[in-house]
């Protein structure tokens, strides 16, 4: 038996070498958390990003950012090679990969998607506490809370046409974002809630002032959308804009600012 004080020196079982407390490494598993993670903790505190970073199509912050850090596909056995201190990954993170780290003594901290700007605002405040760095998530959810000013008054309604052609309902995310531009949401008017399907004849026949298309389904990506005579604002809405918090607020809110320009210069 290894005496105490030599226990680290000649016992076979290998010791981590200890970190300070608020200085610890991280593993992210999901694109949300790794553009708030790149904000308030320090580049050298970051081992690796979800993969999903490195791709336009899914990353919520700038890939050239993202390919700055390391990159996992997101098993357990590249987290158990880096040895961070924690892994930040979704709520829906999968059961066995989350049993797998934590058998491995790894830390798993888990954020859901937020419902509103608030609850957005405590998960960048969570991260940044967790990576002992609570100025840099107060300045981060100050930017947020105040980048870009709101517009004044009201302008029309918005319709969010998910992938899908499904709708998001009236407690989410995206659906503040549309009050705070001054839009009304065109689907919660119309009894609709969360996930309620939405075909082209219905946009057709009962115009949005803004249909935000989100989706490619082959309804959402018809040659009738094309149409000029139409009397709505017809534009692009990237998914990253509603699927996630933290940065991609600011993101979402500027590009409604502008589409809130576009319906107020139509005829």
């Amino acid at each position: 038996m290894c005496g105490v004080a030599l226990a680290l020196a000649s016992c076979s079982a290998p010791v981590p070498e200890p970190r300070q407390s608020d200085t610890p490494t991280f593993v992210s598993l999901n694109p949300c958390l790794d553009a708030i993670l790149v904000e308030v903790a320090a580049p050298e505190q970051i081992l690796a990003l979800s993969h999903y970073s490195r791709d336009p199509a899914a990353s919520s912050m700038d890939v050239a950012r993202a390919s700055e850090f390391g990159v996992t596909g997101g098993t357990a056995e590249e987290v158990f090679a880096l040895k961070p201190d924690v892994v930040l990954a979704s709520s829906f993170i999968d059961p066995a990969t989350r049993a797998a780290l934590e058998r491995a003594d790894l830390r798993v901290e888990t954020f859901g998607s937020p419902a509103s700007v608030e609850e957005s605002l405590a998960q960048v405040r969570g991260v940044a506490a967790l990576a002992g760095r609570a100025e840099a998530g107060e300045r981060l959810a100050n930017r947020i809370a105040s980048n870009p000013a709101q517009p004044e008054g009201t302008v029309g309604s918005a319709l969010l046409w998910q992938p899908g052609q499904i709708v998001a309902g009236e407690a989410s995310l995206v659906a503040e974002h549309l009050r705070w531009a001054g839009f009304t949401n065109y689907a919660a008017e119309r009894g609709m809630g969360q996930a309620d399907h939405v075909t082209l004849e219905d946009i057709l026949v009962d115009q949005p002032d803004l249909l935000l298309v989100a989706g490619d389904s082959a309804g959402q990506q018809h040659p009738a959308l094309q149409g000029a005579f139409f009397g709505m604002e017809i534009a692009s809405f990237e998914p990253q804009l509603f699927y996630c918090g933290g940065p991609s607020i600011m993101r979402a809110r500027k590009r409604l600012s502008e589409l809130r320009e576009r319906v107020e210069r139509r005829p």
